[in-house]
């Protein structure tokens, strides 16, 4: 390393070393502080600024729509809907800002609040804990859920592959994923996060700086290094990052293109890329390194817009090309003639609208690959909450409780089992079927929602702090576009079933979900509960069939059937109680609480007394493989 002394640059005889890459690099770079950085901490930066003119004051990313003349405040329609919707600010008076017309909010819509809202918003809620178990039902129909259907096979997709090929990132080819491999390794030896995320030996917000630009460019070194080793040697001697800036970028693009198409993938080195980037996209580190490591991801839209050959996703064979084709219980042949409709329909596409020699028919290829490798994380994510919607709707009645033995019903009350809600069966009954639901609208959108996420967290005027969330140092940072996302979706789940049970509040960067990264991993894990109880349902009539575990269920479970009540009812009324932390706010209804009651029901089912049949049908986890 060249040394402060021999590195030409002008220094201070009270300020010591300049700061500048090649000192930063340098042996002394424990004396340099960021000079423009006040010397606090993460923690104590001040985040707040004034809220621009013309823009909503509560989402501050959206154009005002609506006056609140008893507020005296301008909102978007979305936040005006969700901070009016019950108690005294629901008789409000407001105008729209566009043709001045008065108006009072009337439907319900999706809930965005401020934490004091938010705690307002709860206590008005009708199902808190402890409330009387024996209330009446909301009168809410319990539709079918049809949601956000795909085109079916045979059809005119219109323009539905259109609008979800933008958030579709393009499949890795063979020369890519050299490059992943190589990312993957570099991150799994990273200590970046260890040495970056922390508050202690006194390490201000300035000389974190200097920490970060110093790992962020070892890291870059060694990634050039390892793929020419010719460069990497120049790039020890010149320190000019800027001039690999491409490589960087695409290394780093694919690494998140990867990971978005496999969820499984990069568990443990997928945060440190992302906060890497986080901090590669602040101006301190920006102006030192002259360039910036983040670029978009290379979506299929992106790819066929470029060469002006959109109409491959309007193209009434394009069902045919991307379907993804399971055994089931249909024949071999069967299987196989699917598999060459497909193949023909792959074939017929990709020379129809190639661009020789720009966009060859191996590159249309690839993008109709992508798109079945949207349809099959849907089936391995989605779809396990269809099952599972399917059957609570099969084995249990809307209102009523038919078992004389009350096998049947879903009632629960707080205290008892772990419950911190009291719901009667009704009331159960509609607030695990409009959860399912929701999930189901979260995993059918969560590549748009991943691509709003990655936004929001590597946005350069969206500033994050280091804060104790009482898990441990995370970086709490507002996200506004993945936020009013999930308002929109949950707003398309309550319109479908007409009516909510429970809270509808979104924890978004706060102590709860401190940022984007957490939610997309949060929710990312539905299909790893879901998924191995199906399994273990739909493999039970098969151990069934066996003369000894016959005797052995008939005799610790009356049938079949009662086994299945017996699961599946535990789980209707476990996973839905609010028992995921210790109290209503946290856990209780609110829209991420329900997640956290059903991880906490996984935690508990080695001690349930039908666990034994989950070993016999081969569950060894729900972190396995299955």
């Amino acid at each position: 390393m060249t040394s402060p002394e021999l590195s030409g640059t002008t220094e201070s005889q009270n300020e010591g070393p300049a700061f500048s890459l090649e000192n930063i690099l340098g042996n002394d770079h424990d004396k340099l502080e960021h000079p423009d950085v006040r010397p606090e901490g993460w923690d104590e930066e001040d985040t707040e600024r004034d809220v621009a003119h013309g823009y909503c004051v509560e989402c501050e990313d959206q154009p005002a729509e609506v006056h609140c003349e008893t507020c005296a405040d301008d909102y978007c329609e979305v936040c005006f809907a969700s901070q009016h919707r019950k108690g005294s600010r629901k008789k409000h008076v407001a105008k729209s800002l566009a043709v001045g017309e008065t108006k009072t909010p009337s439907k319900p819509s999706p809930n965005r609040v401020t934490h004091h809202d938010a705690v307002q918003d709860v206590e008005m809620e009708d199902d808190e804990a402890g409330g009387d178990a024996n209330a009446t039902p909301p009168s809410i129909p319990i539709p079918d859920i049809v949601l956000s259907s795909q085109p079916a096979l045979g059809s005119d997709p219109g323009e539905w592959f259109v609008e979800r090929a933008k958030f579709i990132p393009l499949r890795l080819t063979l020369g890519e994923r050299k490059y992943l491999r190589l990312l993957d390794a570099a991150l799994q030896v990273s200590e970046y996060t260890d040495k970056i995320d922390t508050l202690g030996f006194g390490l201000s917000k300035a000389r974190r700086i200097v920490h970060q630009i110093r790992e962020l460019c070892a890291i870059l070194s060694g990634l050039v290094l390892a793929a020419d080793y010719k460069q990497g040697q120049e790039l020890f001697n010149d320190r000019d990052f800027a001039s690999n800036a491409q490589f960087y970028q695409q290394v780093f693009e694919l690494g998140r293109r990867h990971k978005i198409m496999n969820p499984d993938k990069m568990r443990t080195t997928y945060g440190k890329l992302v906060y890497l980037l986080q901090d590669s996209q602040t101006p301190e580190v920006r102006d030192m390194l002259g360039f910036s490591c983040v670029s978009p991801i290379k979506t299929v839209h992106g790819l066929l817009d470029q060469y002006g050959v959109l109409d491959l996703l309007r193209d009434p064979l394009i069902t045919a090309a991307t379907q993804e084709i399971t055994a089931g219980k249909r024949s071999r042949r069967e299987i196989q003639r699917d598999i060459k409709a497909k193949e023909r329909a792959i074939e017929t596409l990709s020379s129809k609208y190639c661009r020789e020699p720009k966009l060859p028919q191996e590159v249309v290829r690839q993008a109709l690959y992508s798109i079945g490798d949207n349809h099959a994380f849907l089936r391995t994510n989605r779809d396990p909450c269809d099952r599972m919607i399917g059957y609570l709707q099969q084995s249990f009645h809307p209102t009523q409780v038919r078992d004389k033995k009350n096998a049947d019903s879903l009632a629960i009350r707080s205290g008892r089992g772990g419950a911190r809600l009291s719901h009667d069966h009704a009331r159960q009954y509609v607030y695990v079927m409009q959860s399912l639901a929701l999930w189901r609208e979260i995993l059918h959108d969560m590549f748009h929602l991943w691509s709003l996420a990655e936004q929001d967290l590597l946005s350069e005027t969206v500033p994050y702090r280091l804060r104790d969330t009482g898990q441990g140092l995370n970086r709490v940072q507002a996200a506004p576009k993945t936020s009013r996302m999930m308002h929109a979706i949950l707003n398309r789940a309550q319109k479908s079933l007409g009516g909510w049970v429970g809270s509808s509040v979104i924890h978004m960067g706060d102590h709860n979900v401190p940022n984007a990264l957490m939610f997309i991993d949060k929710y990312s894990q539905i299909y790893r509960i879901l998924l191995p109880i199906c399994n273990t349902l739909s493999q039970m009539p098969t151990i069934y069939n066996s003369p000894a575990l016959r005797a052995y269920i008939d005799a610790e479970y009356g049938s079949l059937d009662a086994l299945y009540l017996e699961i599946l009812g535990d789980f209707f009324r476990h996973a839905f109680d609010g028992s995921g932390a210790d109290n209503f706010y946290d856990a209780g209804s609110c829209i991420d609480g329900r997640l956290t009651s059903a991880w906490n029901w996984c935690s508990s089912l080695e001690k349930k007394r039908y666990f034994p049949v989950f070993l016999l049908t081969g569950f060894n986890g729900f972190d396995g493989e299955w």
